[in-house]
């Protein structure tokens, strides 16, 4: 069943909901059906004077083992805390502009791993303190001989193998071992079943035994899809289909959450079946589209997602694909 709150279609309509700039007067915005009913919180990360800390945001966002918030931008990658205030971040240009990100828990520690699409390379950095421990480059061992290498996703097996898709060119995905030794890779760019058109997101789907790849073949024509695929490279199955622009997938429990470029978000249950969208943007204008400012945000409705991920307590965080940084938050109502 999908369905969205009635609320976002009112606001939308009549310009009820107010900019999230002044967020001391926003109300909160209920979305989403069912046992996947959330309601936003209105000025989440902003800072102290109401506004966006963050720079435009391209990226992802993850959650430690302690409860922080990771968000990746423009300008780097900022941690929060569940309250919604920076703790710590990472700047310059050995964390800007990261893609996408996943988080681990390692006997040495808690790391990122993210792909830089702009920068050529995969990166895994120290969660605490930044450190950065590897860096995947375009493997000449592959023997492939591209024009262009811009990584977009990447993701862990449990064994600790890392996948990096290349979804801004080849749409070829790269399996390195855990030290960054190449393996081997697979996919092909295309609109065939077994193809991609911009390998744009990945995660493991731990709702399977054992885990698989979860990809988000964002362009396929005509409409984007979820794929599996196993962790030898091997494809499964077509998942779901006709989602629009599929930036991203998170998985907790039985329940995925998958950013829509189109400016909403669906989650799907273990059957694969959408069971709510969330923050449906019903105007042309403003969804897919990147330079949407901060003064003409509408709580409860998203421009373009592009990340989620879930806490343990089945909140969750979206970030927007936007020029002046939006992250949101989004509380489960029990």
């Amino acid at each position: 069943m999908q369905c969205r709150s009635l609320s976002i279609l009112f606001a939308v309509v009549f310009g009820l909901a107010l900019p999230a700039l002044a967020a001391e007067k926003a109300k909160p915005v209920r979305m989403g059906c069912g046992i996947m009913t959330f309601d936003t919180v209105p000025g989440w990360g902003l800072g102290d004077d109401g506004k966006s800390v963050l720079g435009g945001t391209h990226g992802s966002v993850v959650i430690d083992k302690a409860g922080s918030i990771y968000t990746s931008s423009s300008m780097g990658v900022f941690v929060f805390s569940p309250e919604g205030k920076v703790i710590r971040r990472f700047l310059g240009d050995k964390y800007s502009n990261i893609h996408d990100m996943k988080i681990r828990d390692e006997e040495d520690g808690e790391f990122v791993y993210g792909a830089r699409n702009a920068n050529a390379e995969g990166i895994k950095f120290n969660a605490e303190t930044g450190t950065i421990v590897l860096r995947l480059g375009f493997p000449e061992e592959s023997g492939l001989k591209l024009k262009q290498f811009n990584p977009t996703a990447m993701t862990i097996a449990p064994n600790g193998d890392i996948f990096l898709a290349d979804g801004y060119a080849s749409d070829h995905i790269f399996k390195f071992d855990k030290t960054g030794k190449y393996l081997k890779h697979f996919g092909v760019k295309g609109n065939g079943l077994k193809e991609f058109n911009t390998a744009h997101g990945m995660c493991l789907d731990t709702r399977y035994d054992p885990p698989r790849l979860l990809i988000c073949d964002r362009n396929h024509t005509p409409k984007g899809r979820l794929l599996h695929y196993d962790l030898d490279g091997n494809f499964i199955d077509e998942v779901v289909t006709g989602l629009g622009m599929p930036t991203s997938a998170a998985v907790q429990g039985d329940y995925v959450s998958v950013p829509d470029l189109h400016g909403r978000l669906v989650i799907l249950d273990k059957s694969n079946t959408i069971i709510a969208v969330l923050g449906h943007n019903a105007d042309p204008a403003t969804r897919v589209n990147y330079g949407v400012p901060q003064e003409k945000w509408i709580e409860g409705v998203f421009s373009g997602t592009h990340g989620s991920y879930w806490d343990k307590d089945g909140n969750l965080y979206v970030q927007d694909w936007n020029t002046s940084g939006r992250i949101m938050k989004l509380v489960r109502v029990k």
